[in-house]
């Protein structure tokens, strides 16, 4: 049952993970580039996952429901945490910047 745990948590944390360092690193260095970036990024993301769960589930013998549950939790999850880094990311940039005396 770890296995199976670990092979549902596996492929969406490392993508979490891919997708917030690209999209940080591009939108430091060409915010223009971010909406073209995180299009591709959505259809690569789609069709990894895809193939990932039907090679999974095709040639693997294990326990499909941890699996599942696993996969669904993280997926949600990191998700939920990718938005939420995007938008305190976003939301910092527009800030004013103060001068050191204060105006």
């Amino acid at each position: 049952m770890a296995v199976e745990i670990l092979l549902g948590m596996l492929s969406p944390l490392l993508l979490a993970i891919g997708t917030l360092t690209l999209v940080e690193r591009t939108y430091r260095k060409a915010p223009q580039k971010l909406t073209s970036l995180m299009t591709q990024a959505f259809l690569g993301k789609m069709l990894f996952y895809g193939v990932y769960v039907g090679v999974i589930v095709g040639f693997y013998s294990f326990q499909a429901l941890p699996f599942a549950v696993s996969f669904t939790v993280y997926f949600i999850g990191l998700h939920l945490t990718e938005a939420l880094y995007f938008q305190a990311l976003f939301r910092a940039e527009r800030r004013p910047r103060v001068v050191e005396n204060g105006w």
